[in-house]
């Protein structure tokens, strides 16, 4: 072995054998941004291989950058491996190898020319849509398990959850069946295997009023506009190049390919060596641009959709979020971009500049765990504060700002309300939350009418009813009630197809802009609807039925990489 594992990629990886040795199902890996997780998945392949020498591994990811660090981990490991690359985007098309690395873009139609395979991993697993049967993944995974029904198959990601989804270990059909392993980034920090973050508040913040909300996240022109309201983009640069004069290489995330370019012409015409990188960047100006940033030639980077997974650049000691995100995962992985160490830099730490009030939102960067997702949303004081002085964000706890010295003034021992907590299942209060999308499919089971299900996305949560419209009794009737909250008048459906058909063409339906759920048992079940018109939410249009947006089709130029549900 070419190097010594970490003592948590040692964990990981026994965690892997663990599981297997008593389950049948496939594992899910989380492994911090800057943690490794290439050395993981060598290390794991090379122990299987010499235990099992006849297993066969197909190694997939989604951008020719994490499938070249893959590649190079295992052979830096293990010389000889009999690896091999299928990826267009390479120039390489092995399709025998024992050890195959793979673009799915390259690889999703060709299952039976790969051939048999024992175990897949996935890399950066968290872009996988498990919910639907029609995506680069889900037909390759089906192709192979026709050739290999007994296919095992491993995720890695530093973020295990999706914004349509949540944990990728729950909702419709996931293919993962339990995280087996997640790493402590505060201990990693503490060990000195990450660089720790340290984040202040821009000055001038990004107003998200009127902001809508689509996909789960907030509207990409609505933010566009409200940066470039009240000169917050130039007072945010002239700020980021204040606050960088000591920082060697910077990173700032836009909201748009216009406000990125926007971004670097100001940077220029301040004298800093700046550059643009967006999903319009061709391939070959890309690659240069990224060498020359690594290499310490380019001081700034800004971006739009892209550099949030499979960028890995340990100088970077400056991230600016000139946009506001209501993804926890985006927002990880944003972050996660200056959690590598860089000895040869002296590195000592990242600063994050926040102007669109994300780790106010989503709080600190190690408390979104596994537990935290399964949780949902709290209530209550936010978990960071910014100090009136300096703006830095600190925990909220704390009574002095580590930075600057600044003593918060000191508040009652005792809250003016007492704890709302249930002790038991009877005192569980029902809770108000706010609607930013709906789904509506139709729900089959065997012997029962077909119905319709309601899939409310409230933040990370999903919250989901079945409006039965083709039962009798109890059931019918609040189908009935169901309908008329939404169409006064209008003519119940008798069938569940015609209801979906009805919803899918109609603009003049009123939606609500929150829900009040109540935990009932394992399932938490919907009390009651608010249909006050509130912007960002579905019931916007309630009132305006003409301007109610059809959907649209999915541009990948217009998104972030992991905050799309990108049909990989």
């Amino acid at each position: 072995m070419a190097f010594e594992l970490r003592w948590y990629q040692q964990e990981a990886i026994d965690a892997i054998y663990q599981y297997f040795s008593a389950s049948n199902g496939n594992p899910l890996v989380c492994v911090s941004t800057g943690g490794g997780k290439s050395v993981i998945i060598a290390d794991f392949i090379h122990g299987v291989l010499r235990h099992w020498s006849d297993q066969r591994f197909l190694i997939l990811s989604h951008v020719k950058e994490i499938i070249e660090q893959n590649h190079e981990k295992i052979i830096a490991q293990w010389p000889e491996a009999p690896t091999g690359i299928y990826s267009a985007a390479m120039n390489s098309r092995n399709t025998d190898a024992q050890i195959l690395f793979a673009s799915i873009q390259s690889v999703h139609k060709r299952a039976e020319e790969l051939g048999r395979f024992d175990l897949l991993i996935i890399d950066e697993c968290h872009l996988l849509n498990s919910e639907s049967s029609e995506t680069m993944y889900s037909r390759l995974i089906a192709g192979l398990r026709e050739v290999n029904p007994a296919l095992k198959i491993v995720g890695f990601t530093a973020t295990p959850y999706r914004m349509k989804q949540g944990l990728m270990t729950e909702g419709k059909n996931p293919l993962f069946d339990e995280i087996v392993y997640e790493t402590d980034i505060q201990r990693l920090i503490d060990d000195g295997f990450l660089s720790p973050l340290r984040s202040k508040a821009g000055k001038d913040k990004i107003d998200l009023a009127g902001v809508r909300t689509r996909q789960g996240d907030y509207l990409t022109s609505d933010i566009e506009e409200a940066v470039n309201k009240n000169d917050v983009t130039e007072k945010a640069v002239a700020e980021i190049i204040q606050y960088g004069q000591e920082r060697k290489a910077w990173l700032i995330f836009c909201v748009s390919v216009a406000h990125a370019q926007q971004v670097k012409a100001l940077l220029i015409d301040d004298g800093i060596e700046a550059e643009c990188i967006t999903g319009e960047t061709p391939k070959d100006e890309r690659s240069s641009i990224l060498s020359d940033y690594k290499a310490g030639r380019i001081k700034a980077l800004s971006s739009q959709g892209v550099l949030t997974t499979g960028f890995d650049a340990p100088l970077t000691d400056m991230i600016a979020l000139l946009r506001a995100t209501k993804s926890p995962g985006l927002y990880v992985q944003i972050l996660g971009r200056g959690l590598r160490i860089s000895p040869e830099t002296n590195k000592t730490d990242c600063l994050v500049l926040d102007y669109g009030g994300n780790v106010e939102r989503h709080g600190p960067i190690d408390r979104i765990t596994v537990d935290h997702i399964k949780a949902g949303k709290g209530s209550g004081e936010a978990p960071v504060k910014e100090c009136p002085e300096c703006f830095e964000l600190i925990l909220a706890g704390l009574r002095v700002c580590p930075a600057c010295h600044y003593q918060f003034p000191e508040r009652e021992k005792h809250e003016s309300e007492a704890s709302n907590a249930a002790l038991l299942a009877n005192q569980i209060e029902p809770e108000w939350l706010d609607v930013d999308e709906l789904i509506y499919n139709l729900h089959e089971k065997n012997g029962k009418p077909p119905s319709m299900q309601v899939s409310y996305r409230c933040g990370l949560e999903t919250i989901r009813e079945w409006v039965c419209f083709e039962h009798g009794g109890y059931a019918r009737q609040k189908a009935v009630i169901w309908w008329v909250k939404r169409f006064d008048h209008d003519p119940v459906p008798e069938l569940t197809n015609d209801a979906l058909h009805r919803i899918s063409e109609t603009r003049d339906m009123k939606e609500p802009c929150r829900i009040e759920v109540v935990q009932d048992g394992r399932w938490q079940r919907i009390r009651a609807y608010d249909f006050t018109i509130k912007a960002g939410t579905p019931s916007e249009w309630n009132n305006n039925p003409a301007d109610r947006p059809k959907p649209q089709g999915f541009n990948a130029d217009h998104f972030d990489v992991f905050d799309t549900d990108i049909d990989f």
